[in-house]
């Protein structure tokens, strides 16, 4: 979106001076050719392409050197990685010639995205240019950064987190990891802070879609997509519901548009009217926080019409008969056009339209996950498809989109504060079990706690470090406050509450930012606070990493694929690997040799650095629990080859097909091999293109739920019914999941070799590092080693077992808070207090809702993604988007004197004040204001451009929306609150 075009204008030069003597010189260093005059030019056939990977030819060198003359011979190589924004997991090929990295191509063979860019994608070259980037190690000097060697800033960072562990222990530390790391890194971090002897580290990977995962995992067993973009084209009706997929995944609205051209039906519900809406066959405008409404609406009407699959039902669902008790007496029309401002006969139309055109699916986001109420939000949706026999079929499903290129994999093997990688408990036997992994003692890690109980305690989540900081110690469930944070490859404006934040950075003892661009940490810290918060001891450091286009690694798309990216270049300046200063780190605090015991090494810049093959050997060694199991690099690196191979709606192996590098053949597999890919790479599962369908032999993909939750509950069956299983089972019935007793009970134990029974012995599936359980389960019965059970409409082990609506903490309707409140407060809940009902009383009894009538949510833009550092970095998606803006509609723009274009306050009850450009519009209501969240570097109305390290700001700065969001977190998962608050809008 274009507010008003700035090109050749003098304030948007004085802004951005470096936008247009950047785009001039990259012109004249870079002529236009069209695609074909590109590959006569580099020396490639037009018959060969350039999506052949690691292709490498010769010709002569076009570049010179400092004084003029054509120097030697050149190379020019086809480098294939995978873009580095969203979730979708585009495919690019690079072109590199001596070095540099010249164009690049969207790569046409790629089944997801079938030759196509966003704009980000489309600009994601200028990440191997590095123009605004973070060059080399620095460290905050009265206010000012200034630049210091690697080794000082490893020895003075290693020397202040020892002293701070002598101090306070293990705990007083934060880690903060992300989802722009690799699977490889992302590993690693989890193991390097286990190893330090610590659970308090968590990520934005996690905690933006943390209700997603407890939400759908507590439903039927794994907390991801079900299906994938490409099954998206098998649908017959899609409900889009707080997702924006045509700005946030722009390549997956390829999916949906072709599958709108065979007559696929799509409704959008959402508070603004989207880019994505404007290709819906039905728009529904909700109030935001109140989808529980709206959804138990729909399902009101397939339970009286009988639409509901009853089979389906039986077979496999547990406590549908409650939900629909439920449903029917709470939500009947006239209720839910109150809660949420849908009239009955839209409603029915969207239940209509779902019913009658299976199989259908939904697809959500964040505008569903970052509430108060969350998880049920999540389970709301997931209870509708269940309902509608949804899940487990092609074209059905809950097609979760998640928000940036590694997401998903981050999550599945990163450092959460709950659970080690695969989602394996932080319970003495999953230790156990990653002890033996790592090939170092238990009772060595045990020992590196501060206590043996913290060892078993979730740390506190990355929406809520701060209080970690702020709140009183006696009221805080560990020894020390924190005084120190690593924020690595995280952005402070994806967080709420920032006006807090920057008091809790000012009290640190200790801040490290590593990231390839120094992001609005760097700044804020830079910044000026309150005398009373600044602690005089506190030291700042900023360390330059390395892109993930200057390593190689594997990603995990939502649809669960995994790919791998080659190396594209060299890392740029003094800038190192994630992965590579995680080893330096831990070698200066004293556990190096055990972080790299189990890998081969090799050498970057003459340094050493862990192999990131050797990383995902490892992950492919534990991760036996949602299947990371099978995706070796060779069966990756094959797969990256061979795209062409695969199919664009089943994303399956067209035939056989062989990488000529290894000799592997790519037939039965599905592209990616998206996880649970079950077992040894020997073993060659395809990978699981849509979960839990009974359809296919679990040797194809196929599955059923997962027997996760017992047996059963209060009397009733929780295992499927009597002949519901995968094809070509051996077992018809449920039955728990695979266990050493199960085996014996079974007669299947003499299948194992002498080996694999002397490993498995004692153990269950998750845990029998051999693989051998899962071999002879799947491979010689057909049956699944998670077991065969019902998903669960009702999951009696969160707050409201059934999914109910509250009211937002801070909510414009007191009438509705006083029949919906939110939950009662919580005491050490992740470690910290965490107000709820009291504080949604106090903001009721202030008036609040008069004083901050209108309702305030975010969103994603097309030009820009996440914290927007990188992008707004970029001098080509910065000249698309130059200034932060708030939607606001003309009714509440005209009672507020505030025209198009105007400068205008947007103030907060936090007593934040930002100052954005006004956006007129109807795409909003007259009760919603919205803003992007990709915007930082200014703070307040006041330009940060100062604070920054000189050379590294962004080029577009503006407000972020989450300075001013307020308080308010999930009562599963501590997500927070960032789509649902209350604000005031003044002309400036």
């Amino acid at each position: 979106m274009l507010l008003t075009k700035k090109t050749g204008d003098a304030q948007a030069q004085a802004r951005s001076p470096f936008v247009h003597s950047l785009q001039r010189g990259l012109a004249t260093a870079i002529p236009t050719m069209d695609r074909r005059a590109f590959l006569r030019r580099s020396g490639l056939g037009v018959g060969v392409g350039i999506a052949a990977t690691q292709l490498a030819l010769v010709k002569k060198a076009q570049a010179k050197d400092d004084n003029g003359p054509a120097v030697g011979e050149g190379r020019v190589e086809v480098k294939r990685t995978v873009c580095s924004h969203c979730s979708v997991g585009c495919a690019i090929d690079a072109v590199v010639e001596n070095g540099v990295w010249v164009r690049q191509e969207p790569v046409f063979d790629s089944p997801i995205n079938l030759g196509a860019h966003c704009a980000k994608g489309a600009a994601i070259r200028e990440h191997g240019h590095g123009e605004f980037r973070l060059r080399y190690p620095m460290k905050l000097v009265n206010g000012k950064y200034q630049r210091i060697s690697w080794d000082q800033a490893l020895d003075e960072i290693s020397a202040k987190v020892l002293e701070l562990r002598k101090a306070s222990g293990p705990e007083a530390l934060y880690w903060i990891g992300s989802s722009k790391h690799s699977n490889e890194q992302s590993y690693l971090m989890r193991k390097f802070v286990s190893l330090w002897g610590s659970n308090n580290c968590d990520h934005q990977a996690r905690i933006c879609h943390s209700t997603t995962v407890a939400g759908v995992a507590n439903t039927w067993g794994y907390g991801a997509m079900t299906n994938s973009y490409n099954d998206l084209q098998n649908s017959k009706c899609a409900l889009y519901i707080g997702s924006n997929a045509a700005e946030a995944h722009p390549v997956s609205m390829l999916h949906m548009l072709h599958a709108k051209e065979n007559g696929t039906k799509l409704i959008v519900c959402d508070p603004r009217f989207t880019r994505t809406a404007a290709k819906a066959d039905e728009y529904v405008r909700i109030r935001s926080g109140s989808d529980i409404p709206f959804l138990f609406g729909v399902l009101y009407h397939v339970f009286k019409n009988g639409w509901e699959d009853k089979k389906y039902i039986n077979d496999r669902v547990y406590g549908m008969d409650k939900v629909r008790d439920d449903v029917l007496a709470k939500w009947t029309p006239d209720k839910v056009q109150d809660a949420c401002g849908v009239p009955e006969a839209q409603v029915l139309k969207v239940a209509t339209m779902m019913a009658q055109n299976r199989p259908s699916t939904i697809v959500w986001c964040m505008g569903q996950t970052q509430h108060s109420i969350g998880n049920a939000i999540v389970r709301a949706s997931c209870i509708l498809q269940l309902a509608l026999g949804n899940i487990g079929v092609s074209g059905g499903g809950a097609n979760i989109f998640r928000g940036h290129d590694n997401v998903q994999g981050a999550t599945d093997v990163g450092p959460n504060p709950d659970s080690l990688p695969g989602y394996y408990g932080i319970v003495e036997g999953s230790w156990k079990h990653y002890a033996k992994v790592w090939g170092v003692d238990y009772d060595w890690i045990k020992g590196r706690f501060a206590d043996v109980g913290m060892m078993s305690k979730p740390g506190i989540t990355v929406s809520r470090w701060i209080d970690g900081v702020l709140e009183k110690n006696e009221v805080i469930d560990q020894g020390p406050n924190l005084r120190g944070v690593f924020y690595w490859g995280h952005a402070p404006n994806s967080q709420t509450r920032g006006l807090e934040m920057k008091r809790a950075m000012d009290k640190l003892d200790l801040l490290v930012v590593v990231d390839p661009y120094p992001s609005a940490t760097a700044a804020m810290a830079a910044m000026p606070g309150k005398p009373e918060d600044l602690n005089p001891n506190r030291a700042v450091y900023l360390l330059p990493a390395a892109s993930q286009f200057e390593t190689s690694g594997s990603v995990t798309a939502s649809n669960r694929s995994v790919q791998w990216r080659e190396k594209v270049i060299e890392p740029l300046w003094e800038s190192r690997s994630d992965h590579m200063i995680m080893y330096q780190l831990a070698d200066k605090l004293g556990f190096g040799k055990e972080l790299v015991k189990t890998y081969k090494m090799q050498k970057v810049k003459g340094m050493d650095e862990p192999m990131p093959e050797e990383i995902l050997r490892e992950i492919n060694k534990s991760n036996w629990s949602i299947g990371y199991t099978g995706q070796s690099p060779e069966r990756l690196k094959a797969h990256m080859k061979l795209m062409a191979n695969f199919d664009v709606k089943t994303l399956k192996a067209k035939g056989s097909a062989k990488d000529p590098a290894t000799g592997y053949d790519i037939q039965g597999d599905y592209f990616g091999l998206p996880w649970p890919c079950y077992g040894t790479p020997e073993l060659k599962h395809p990978g699981s293109p849509n979960l839990y369908d009974t359809s296919k032999n679990v040797m194809d993909g196929g599955g059923c739920f997962r027997a996760n939750f017992g047996v059963e509950k209060d009397g009733v069956n929780l295992l499927a019914e009597d002949g519901s299983f995968p094809v070509g089972s051996d077992i018809h019935i449920g039955y728990p999941e695979i266990d050493h007793i199960f085996m014996k009970k079974l007669g299947w134990w003499g299948e194992l070799t002498p080996e694999e029974q002397a490993a498995a012995e004692g153990k269950n599936w998750k845990t029998d590092l051999s693989g051998g359980m899962i071999r002879v389960a799947m491979k010689n019965h057909g049956v699944h080693p998670f077991g065969n059970a019902k998903a669960r409409a009702v999951v009696w082990n969160f707050p409201d077992p059934i999914p109910q609506h509250r009211e937002p903490i801070y909510s414009t309707r007191p009438d509705l808070v006083a029949k919906y409140p939110s939950h009662e407060d919580k005491k050490a809940f992740w470690r910290l207090p965490t107000l709820f009902k009291s504080l949604q009383q106090q903001n009721v009894e202030n008036k609040l809702p008069e004083k901050f009538p209108l309702i305030l949510s975010s969103g994603r833009l097309t030009e820009y993604e996440g914290g927007g550092e990188e992008t707004r970095s970029n001098p080509w998606l910065a000249e698309l988007q130059q200034e932060a803006f708030v939607e606001i509609n003309p009714q509440a723009a005209a009672a507020r004197n505030i025209r198009n274009g105007d400068r205008v306050w947007l103030k907060s009850p936090t007593g934040a004040q930002l100052n954005v450009m006004a956006l007129v519009t109807d795409r909003v209501g007259p009760d919603t204001v919205w803003m992007p969240f990709h915007f930082s570097g200014r703070w307040q109305g006041a330009d940060l451009l100062s604070y920054y390290p000189s050379g590294a700001a962004p080029i577009v700065r503006g407000e972020a929306v989450n300075t001013g969001t307020t308080y308010g977190y999930d009562s599963v998962t501590m997500m927070q609150e960032t789509k649902t608050t209350i604000c005031q809008v003044e002309r400036a």
